[in-house]
């Protein structure tokens, strides 16, 4: 003897249990009860077929199937509930199933105890099936659905640097990523070390603290950040959030709108290619954008320099060092002779006489500001083209 006349009499009045049951989860499971997440007529269907399908199992004593388990764990995946609050609805569900099935019973007096108990092991057995297969379902719903939806942002976002989106659906792209509809932005990008690297690792979790909302693109040689700065101080505090990450970063110019996330990378870049060293720190664009436009035409700064410092670059390597390195430290203080000459530890007419030798060479009085400005430009290309400024 098995449950099955319990099982038929209780499939007559599956609409009635469904309902019941469905209205008991709302009550007890707090996601079910928001209408729009998951509507009554969705949790009163799963409910009529999970209950169907366990009747059906008791009734003819096969196979168990999960179906309807498995679709329970993909639909509430899509929709957004908490495994958590999933498996506890259907918990909730079978026991309700359970108590109506030895009330059923209780009618019947052929049904004696020890088949109640023997069939309540199976019931069990068969729940505890089932809700494994609601959670296998869940999660492979969700993994599936993770992975689609970082697709989806790494393709807007790499839209964004390249400047291949619509305008017209600029604000879905913000909104779709987490940014403000509107700026201020800026782009900072990251010199990547080994393969397996992130150059700015953790910041995303630092700039989330500062409240400033960022996307990312993790490039073989370099990491993309653009980042939204949304009040009068959010600059500084992205600076100094960089400035704490030990990474080689160029930073851009500050822009209103998304449209110009593609013309900041590259300013972005050129900062990052002037930055002196080989060691961390931050270029900033607008700090020296003399510096940015020269690295910006290679050609061209390579005819300036021909034309102003070559002369200087044709020293002997000691000579040659020694002018560019004081040139360097005067243009760094200034113009002060006597703060070079504390940088370069030397006695300031040292630095005035390799300033004079400049001017020999290149014939460039250093005291015409248009001269001065050539100089300085060559030598913007100088660091940039990566020749080294020893001290000598």
């Amino acid at each position: 003897m098995n449950l099955s006349g319990v099982a038929t009499s209780l499939r007559v009045r599956l609409p009635e249990l469904a309902e019941e049951m469905a209205q008991r989860i709302r009550s007890d499971v707090d996601a079910y009860q928001d209408e729009a997440l998951i509507s009554l007529d969705s949790l009163r269907s799963s409910c009529s077929a999970n209950a169907d399908f366990v009747l059906a199992h008791l009734r003819r004593d096969t196979a168990p199937d999960a179906e309807a388990a498995r679709e329970t764990g993909r639909v509430r995946a899509e929709q957004g509930v908490p495994l958590a609050d999933t498996l506890r609805a259907y918990r909730i569900g079978s026991e309700f199933l359970w108590a109506e099935i030895l009330a059923e019973a209780r009618t019947r007096p052929e049904i004696s105890d020890d088949l109640l108990v023997s069939e309540s092991a199976k019931f069990w057995s068969l729940s505890g099936l089932y809700m494994e297969a609601v959670a296998v379902a869940y999660r492979e719903t969700a993994a599936e659905l993770t992975s689609r939806g970082q697709f989806r942002r790494s393709t807007l976002v790499e839209a964004l640097f390249t400047g291949v989106i619509a305008e017209g659906t600029l604000w879905e792209a913000a909104r779709e990523l987490g940014l403000p509809e509107q700026g201020p932005y800026a782009v900072a990008v990251a010199e990547a070390g080994a393969s397996d690297e992130k150059p700015l690792a953790d910041l995303e979790a630092s700039l989330r603290r500062a409240e400033l909302a960022s996307v990312w693109r993790l490039l073989p040689d370099q990491q993309l950040v653009l980042i939204a700065l949304p009040s009068e101080g959010s600059e500084k505090t992205c600076l100094r959030v960089l400035r704490g990450s030990r990474a080689r970063v160029g930073f851009s110019p500050c822009f209103d709108s998304l449209q110009g996330a593609p013309q900041a990378l590259r300013f972005a870049r050129l900062a990052l290619s002037a930055l002196p060293g080989a060691g961390p720190g931050v270029a900033r664009f607008d700090d020296h954008p003399l510096s940015m436009v020269v690295v910006a035409a290679p050609a061209e700064a390579a005819r300036l320099v021909e034309v102003t410092l070559q002369p200087v670059l044709d020293l002997p390597a000691a000579e040659r060092s020694r002018l560019l390195q004081t040139l360097e430290q005067w243009f760094a203080s200034g113009g002060s002779v006597n703060a070079a000459a504390q940088g370069l530890f030397v006695h300031p007419n040292t630095v005035r006489y390799r300033l004079r030798r400049v001017e020999e060479l290149t014939g460039r009085p250093l005291s015409d500001p248009r001269m001065t400005a050539d100089v300085g430009a060559a030598l913007a290309a100088v660091r940039g083209s990566g020749r080294p400024l020893k001290r000598a």
